[in-house]
């Protein structure tokens, strides 16, 4: 017993001392040199929290457009991938958890037999041929009859177990957010594009209202041709007004269907009509819109977090690569019955077996192959945090893009709706001055040419204002939290 004392004494002994080599880095955040406040238009920089906090359900207010961002939320493809990436990780991250625990196998029946010729000698201790001669050739020398379990467990002396499940966690976490980041672009994308059919919509009421208006100059003209006070050139070039607005309506419903398809592809429906909702007005809740800091984005921006993440599971990998260049610590057991006869297999105790093992072993011709492992992770971990650094850096400049442009298209808004109260003005002018013989049939056109001009630009005006809103909402990290 002292000679196995001692032993279990040295084993004791080397797995304290090596408990405590873990080797590799613990992971640590790297510095962002944000400023202190977006670039951005005076009008947000009071505001108190971020538009990222708001559920989308309260930032959109058209109930179409909610059951469109439902549907594709409930049935895009891209979500759907991403949800099965996430239980895979999970999965993973389980597998990651036991690599803590012993594995311990069974064999619950091994039956072996052995053969020799003549040239090999079968003791009569055997038993197996009951005190009679061998056969000369082929006669049974041993039997075996098995059921053991098997246990083997691998030390984690320098910290790769813990370093895989790292690994496995950061990847878990960022499938998690890669999700988030896919529902936030889906959410932004239904939205833009339920807008711009709204103002394909708009426009072909535009145009609509624009022939109407034409065939009216056109009726005026006609009577003043027939009175030989104008010449057939007006009626022509009257017609031509009329004929580019009224082109104007089969290319708008070729938008519109053509943008219909893409919406119900982005729900995973067939291509169908589309209900809508509100008009381009009061779609979006601006009193919502606030700005927060950009010390928020690290928080909110599924990118960035994903980026972080990659970034730890980088580093783990790094961990892993050195730690298998390390020799490696393994205990091991058998525990169950062996028995040369059938009879007594299971015959206790006669029949136990039992045995106990530990290994060190470290690698030595793959050291190189190791070493070139190592080397190649830590020139990954380098690009995940120049990567998640250019995340940032974008994300930071995609918000200051998108309240510059909400700013600049306010101020395109106001003198876009002046332009068109102007044309309407001067449409209205032309015609009365026409009749009255103090314009010409150009300054009607013209005027008209105008009024379908400005309108159309409004409208686009009014659209690019709303994707806007949107890709601010984005580019802040919004859309992703769940309604409380």
């Amino acid at each position: 017993m002292n000679l196995i004392n001692r032993h279990i004494f040295l084993f004791g002994a080397i797995l304290l001392l090596f408990s405590s080599c873990k080797v590799g880095q613990r992971y640590t955040a790297p510095k962002y040199n944000l400023p202190d406040q977006y670039r951005a238009d005076s009008t947000y920089q009071d505001s108190v929290g971020a538009l990222a906090y708001v559920n989308w359900r309260d930032f959109f207010r058209d109930s179409s457009l909610i059951k469109l961002i439902d549907a594709g939320l409930a049935n895009n493809y891209d979500m759907r991938s991403a949800i099965l990436n996430i239980q895979i990780a999970n999965r993973q991250l389980t597998q990651a958890k036991a690599g803590y625990l012993p594995e311990l196998d069974a064999t619950i029946a091994g039956v072996g037999q052995e053969w020799r010729s003549k040239n090999y000698y079968a003791g009569p201790a055997s038993k197996i041929y009951n005190g009679k001669e061998a056969k000369n050739n082929l006669f049974r020398t041993q039997s075996q009859y098995l059921t053991e379990l098997n246990l083997s467990w691998e030390i984690d002396i320098w910290g790769k177990i813990s370093a895989q499940k790292e690994e496995a966690l950061a990847n878990y976490l960022g499938t998690a957010e890669a999700k988030k980041a896919i529902q936030t672009s889906l959410i932004a994308n239904i939205a833009k594009g339920y807008f711009n059919l709204l103002k394909l919509d708009a426009q072909i009421e535009v145009a609509l209202r624009n022939v109407q208006l034409n065939d009216s100059t056109l009726r005026m003209i006609q009577l003043q041709f027939d009175a030989g006070e104008i010449t057939s050139l007006a009626i022509q070039q009257t017609q031509s007004q009329r004929l580019l607005a009224a082109s104007l309506v089969p290319q708008l419903e070729q938008e519109i269907q053509i943008q219909e398809n893409s919406l119900l592809e982005l729900t995973g429906r067939m291509p169908d009509k589309i209900e809508r909702g509100k008009s381009l007005q009061y779609l979006i809740d601006e009193s919502k819109i606030s700005m927060g800091s950009p010390i928020d984005l690290i928080r909110n921006r599924p990118d960035i977090r994903e980026a972080e993440l990659s970034l730890i599971a980088s580093n783990a990998q790094v961990n892993i690569n050195q730690a298998l260049r390390y020799p490696s610590l393994t205990l091991g057991g058998t525990l169950g019955l062996n028995s040369m006869l059938p009879e007594n297999w299971f015959n206790i105790p006669g029949s136990l077996l039992g045995s106990a093992l530990g290994n060190i072993t470290t690698p030595i011709f793959k050291n190189k192959k190791l070493k070139t492992a190592f080397e190649v992770s830590k020139l990954e971990r380098e690009k995940a945090e120049i990567n998640l650094q250019k995340t940032v850096l974008r994300s930071v400049n995609e918000v200051s893009n998108s309240f510059t442009s909400l700013a600049k298209l306010k101020e395109q808004l106001v003198l876009a709706e002046a332009r068109v109260a102007n044309s309407h003005l001067a449409v209205k002018n032309a015609s009365l001055l026409f009749k009255s013989g103090y314009a010409t049939y150009l300054e009607v056109i013209t005027a008209q040419s105008n009024a379908l001009t400005s309108e159309l630009n409004l409208v686009s005006i009014k659209q690019s204002q709303l994707d806007s809103f949107v890709e601010l909402y984005k580019s802040l990290g919004g859309g992703w939290a769940e309604t409380k």
